[in-house]
């Protein structure tokens, strides 16, 4: 692959050889996201926790602490981690090849320089080998054309998925990015409670799923997996409705994954398509119709009117 940066969407992934980077990207982002559920007010579903994606890598947004805010930011351009506060404060960590071991000890440290103490438990979570963050040498590849790479794709699934949005008045979700499964998502909801959840997820306490799906939901998002197609879109309804496995859904390129149980679109997939955002979108809107049908939601009043052909026109921009 080129060493220069792309700059169109959609840009070819490299993810039979990307994993050592992402695994140790998936550790780093895990301890920031720690650090902003430990210190932001709670939401339902444990929207207080995630990171956004940003026109330049991902940000925990302001975080407030004793009458002031920070904020940490990568930085997938610069590779450098950027933590500001409101007071003026601020200190840089460059991204470069190190453990997590040393991340965390280097971010700690910048952190109490800003006069903010913070507790966070070092266990990763999701994961199947559990290393806690100030032990973890074996994590401590980076690669800054695929963090880069990483990131453009999650710029693109991010526009994608706040599109599809349009149109839904029913409970939903931002797009954020949980960094425990690490992967970019949105929920609608139907607006009623969901069984409990089973969990079962490792090193997940099942308690925390069971706060995370209370409310029936319709799922979707982009994750970078290591697996063969690769990276994809992805979508469930929970709880899964009878017949929702044998649904039609488009484009012809989705499958149902056994193992995840769940839709599934690879990205290698739409990238030679005349448009992939349609064909994103495609997935989207027939995988959500196919679980909203099977699972007697009230559609009529969760979607009110057709979604624009064309978007609309701002009028508040020429308003006085």
């Amino acid at each position: 692959m080129s060493t220069t940066p792309p700059t169109g969407r959609w840009p070819e992934l490299p993810w039979r050889e990307w994993q050592p980077t992402i695994a140790t990207l998936h550790m780093w982002v895990q301890i920031l996201g720690k650090v902003r559920m430990a210190l932001t007010p709670p939401l339902n579903h444990w929207w207080h926790t995630t990171l956004y994606v940003t026109s330049r890598g991902l940000t925990t947004s302001p975080i407030p602490i004793e009458g002031r805010e920070f904020q940490l930011d990568l930085d997938f351009n610069a590779h450098r981690l950027e933590v500001v506060d409101a007071a003026g404060g601020a200190f840089t960590l460059n991204l470069e090849p190190m453990s997590v071991a040393t991340f965390y000890r280097e971010l700690m440290a910048g952190l109490r320089g800003l006069g903010i103490d913070v507790h966070i438990w070092t266990q990763p979570m999701e994961v199947q080998v559990a290393i806690p963050f100030e032990k973890d040498e074996r994590h401590n590849t980076y690669e800054p054309m695929h963090a880069n790479l990483f990131w453009r794709a999650l710029l693109d699934a991010d526009r994608v998925l706040k599109a599809f949005q349009t149109g839904f008045v029913g409970k939903v979700s931002p797009v954020h990015l949980f960094w425990g499964g690490f992967d970019l998502a949105t929920s609608r909801y139907s607006g009623r409670p969901a069984p409990t959840h089973p969990g079962g997820i490792p090193n997940l306490a099942d308690w925390v799923n069971v706060e995370a799906f209370s409310r029936e939901e319709f799922a979707s998002g982009w994750w970078a997996s290591p697996d063969p197609p690769g990276p994809a879109f992805y979508s469930y309804t929970y709880p899964e409705p009878d017949g929702l496995r044998a649904a039609t859904i488009g484009p012809a390129e989705a499958f149902w994954d056994e193992r995840l149980s769940e839709w599934a679109l690879s990205y290698d997939s739409i990238r030679a398509a005349a448009d992939p955002d349609a064909k994103v979108l495609e997935f989207l809107r027939s995988t959500y119709e196919a679980g909203a049908t099977l699972g007697g939601w009230d559609r009529h009043l969760l979607e009110p009117s057709e979604q624009p052909a064309t978007p609309p026109k701002r009028p508040w921009s020429i308003m006085r």
